[in-house]
């Protein structure tokens, strides 16, 4: 039994008592706190305590949310309290008012099921009274005064009762008591006895919560101005209204603002233009209503409005449905759509892709345009579409400033209010035809806009706020690429599309272009039929190009005679359309039937070619002369062609040497090398080993044969090296009636790539030294003739002749 003085009192309290755990308060010695008693433990702590002496013991749970806790469950400190009432409720639960009464420490606890039961120890501090003590008393005293004043959760009568306090242990455990904190921070200080280190921790606390409260303030008053000032604002607004009023102002303007502000609230703008958009219009609300400055900043807001912040539309990810549209769209074109469902596959496992950026590039008229807008409807998205062609300004792209009169927003920024979505397709359409003058280079400008790291910060000038371009899938179109600036090719996927066959051309207006063109003249199937036969010789006579634009105006042309026919006789009677009188309906033909040599000529030889427009042919010829060694090159040829109708010269020189020829007789004729069609300019290294096989077929008269093509760089040594646009050259092969086609080795991998008509309807041979070629080429082997030689100079020539012996060729 330990002995407790208090208020002249001496009270008796037993070495065991009853323990009540609580859930959510640290309750400190000479505090008056009511609690309520619910759970049935502690229902019989209390009975137990009510029984006897009404003491308890009462300690904090370390984990509130335990509704059954053990004694693990419990701190080792807690309080005794004396119970002063006690109140039944409802439901068996008690409300009790206690008094702590000192601090008891748990020596263990005894065993009883109903209700915990301790051994407690009484902590009580050594009293201690020297300045240093009292120095540290006065400022946490200090401290705590403040941060009453300070804490609105705390009433001003807690100074009253706790500062007259005298003594230390009490005054320590009242400011305690009334700190608004959590459980794990007061319970330390209960723990601490001895007063100094006691003091100190309040001491600690209360400059934390102190600095917490001075910021709380801060935040307050600044919420508290801003309040202000937005009221000072509204009604300052309203008397401007109110003045314009008397002075016959048009109400529309003010009304204006209101409308432009709830917009701009509605927009679902980033928060950089939203800023820009209030401070605008907090601008045009002070501005006069015929001030000119006001039109531009009207203008300006309506740009930002207009823009699809938010608005995008939901893709089609049926992969299965997205390639039937586009195969309904467009014949072919494998890769092209290949790419798409790629795309729209890995959209639908990961819900979250930058939109591609890619590049079509292949000859006029073979869809390229057109797949941009079949891409986008089988997608779902919008379509919006402008050309690069001819523009030369920087400004084109990335808009004018607004100090400019009459400046606006870039293409990109039009074509995106244009489509209303922030998702659409957007064709760039003859991306290889810009130029750049003093106004600055618009393919530069492009950079940004094509690069997916950065065009999700797109700035337009005009604009001067960031938007993002990320989710717009970029298709541009080209002819050719070595116009357009390498720093843009890297940042676009090519993909080529080349040359359409013969038969796929049959297919594209038997299916694709008839059907179409038929409604728009007005006529039916029924009324007319093309046959095969016509549309191939159309093809073959009235055409010859890689795509299908003239094709389609040859056929157009037939069904406006047929619908003058149907509108002059007033009657419709079946058209049929065969080669027998097609001449009736598109006038004689364009071309001879084929461009290949009639038959085996010395000095003539097939070459092939690209153009811009796709794969041609190429007719070389070689003539010589009596002359003084001359070189003479006609057929508006190129300096890299020219070159290399001079290494072929050398080369042919070379192998010649087994001829018996006089000493100078080099030096005594001329060379004459003309490419046909002399107004189109030529150029490139490709055409070498084709004049070097019309130079050696010319010297040595033996005929070149007409069913073959070639293509390849020549060098001096006779090695064959590599060219480009072999997919082009072979389809052009193919549409000339070409049987054999020789190619560079080092290209023979593209041969899998080529078509499968090409593959199958053209023998391809792949070379890398020039003799092979003459092999394959010439209409019997060179011949042999003995001359006087050095003996280096004949073993050479002897290994060569020996080498056209062998019949073994690369294919």
């Amino acid at each position: 039994m330990a002995h407790l003085e208090k208020d002249d009192d001496v009270i008796e309290i037993p070495t065991t008592l009853p323990v009540l755990p609580l859930r959510d308060v640290v309750l400190f010695p000479g505090m008056i706190t009511p609690l309520l008693v619910g759970r049935p433990k502690s229902l019989a702590s209390l009975d137990e305590a009510m029984k006897k002496d009404r003491l308890l013991l009462v300690i904090t749970q370390r984990d509130m949310q335990i509704d059954d806790p053990v004694h693990q469950d419990l701190y080792d400190v807690g309080t005794v309290v004396k119970i002063l009432q006690i109140m039944r409720l409802v439901e068996g639960t008690m409300r009790i008012l206690v008094e702590g009464v000192a601090r008891g420490e748990v020596e263990r606890y005894l065993g009883t099921r109903k209700f915990f039961k301790a051994k407690v120890s009484l902590q009580e501090p050594r009293p201690v009274s020297n300045r240093k003590m009292r120095a540290l008393v006065r400022s946490v005293t200090t401290q705590f005064t403040e941060y009453v004043q300070l804490n609105k959760r705390i009433p001003d009568e807690v100074l009253r009762t706790v500062l007259p306090i005298e003594d230390f242990d009490r005054l320590a455990d009242s400011m305690a008591a009334h700190i608004v904190t959590k459980i794990e921070v007061k319970q330390p200080i209960l723990e601490t006895v001895e007063l100094e280190p006691r003091f100190r921790t309040i001491g600690k606390l209360l400059a934390e919560e102190l600095e917490i409260l001075k910021l709380e303030k801060k935040i307050e008053s600044d919420v508290k101005n801003q309040v202000q000032k937005n009221q000072k604002e509204f009604y300052l607004h309203e008397q401007l209204k109110a003045i314009r009023k008397e002075l016959g102002d048009t109400p529309d303007e003010s009304s204006e603002v209101d409308e432009l502000q709830e917009k701009i609230e509605k927009a679902g703008m980033s928060a950089e233009a939203y800023e820009v958009a209030m401070k605008e219009l907090d601008r045009l609300s002070r501005m006069p209503s015929l001030s000119p400055e006001s039109t531009v900043v009207r203008n300006y807001l309506d740009t930002l409005l207009s823009l699809p912040w938010q608005m995008r539309t939901d893709d089609r990810l049926d992969i299965k449905q997205v390639k039937r549209r586009l195969d309904a769209d467009h014949y072919g074109l494998k890769k092209v759509k290949e790419r798409i469902l790629e795309f729209l596959a890995v959209l639908k496992l990961s819900r979250s892709l930058k939109g591609p950026i890619l590049c079509f590039v292949g000859p006029p008229g073979v869809g390229k345009t057109s797949l941009g807008r079949s891409i986008a409807d089988a997608l779902g998205r919008r379509f919006v579409h402008f050309s690069l062609g001819g523009v030369r300004d920087e400004a084109e792209i990335r808009g004018h400033r607004r100090t400019y009169i009459g400046s606006m927003p870039g293409r990109i920024i039009q074509s995106v209010i244009k489509a209303q979505s922030k998702n659409p397709v957007m064709l760039l359409d003859e991306v290889d035809k810009m130029s750049s003058d003093f106004r600055g280079d618009p393919a530069a400008a492009l950079l940004e806009v094509l690069d997916p790291e950065q065009n999700h910060t797109f700035s337009d000038h005009y604009l001067e706020v960031e938007y993002d371009l990320s989710e717009i899938m970029f298709i541009t179109t080209a002819n050719v690429t070595h116009t357009i600036p390498p720093a843009l090719q890297d940042r676009m996927e090519i993909i080529r599309l080349p040359g359409y066959l013969e038969t796929e051309k049959i297919k594209i207006a038997q299916n694709f272009l008839i059907p179409k063109m038929l409604s728009r003249h007005g006529l039916a199937a029924r009324d007319i039929r093309v046959t095969d036969t016509a549309v191939r010789n159309i093809i073959q006579l009235y055409t010859r190009e890689s795509g299908v634009r003239n094709l389609e105006r040859e056929l157009s042309k037939i069904l406006r005679k047929v619908a003058v026919g149907f509108a002059s006789a007033g009657k419709k009677e079946p058209v049929s359309v065969s080669p027998k009188n097609l001449e009736r309906f598109v006038g004689i033909p364009h071309f001879t039937e084929k461009e290949l040599p009639t038959s085996d000529m010395v000095g003539v030889v097939t070459g092939l070619a690209w153009t811009s427009s796709g794969g041609d042919i190429l007719r070389i010829e070689v003539g010589f002369m009596p002359g003084t060694g001359k070189l003479s090159l006609t057929g508006l040829l190129g300096d890299s062609m020219k070159e290399s109708a001079q290494i072929a010269l050398t080369y042919a020189r070379g192998v010649a040497r087994v001829l018996p020829l006089k000493k100078n007789f080099f030096n005594e004729i001329d060379v004459h090398v003309h490419v046909p069609e002399g107004a189109i300019p030529k150029d490139g290294p490709s055409a070498g080993v084709a004049i070097a096989t019309a130079l050696i077929s010319n010297f040595f008269g033996i005929p070149v044969r007409k069913d073959i093509a070639m293509t390849g760089e020549l060098t001096l040594k006779g090695e064959v090296l590599g060219v480009g646009g072999l997919n082009e050259k072979t389809v052009a092969a193919l549409r000339a009636g070409v049987k054999e086609v020789v190619i560079p080795k080092a290209v023979s991998q593209v041969i899998k790539e080529l078509p499968k008509e090409v593959r199958s309807g053209i023998k391809i041979h792949s070379v890398s030294d020039m003799r092979d070629i003459l092999k394959l080429a010439l209409k019997k082997p060179l011949p042999r003739a003995p001359r006087k030689s050095s003996k280096r100079d004949l073993e050479r020539e002897i290994g060569f002749f020996e080498y056209m012996k062998d019949t073994s060729v690369a294919h």
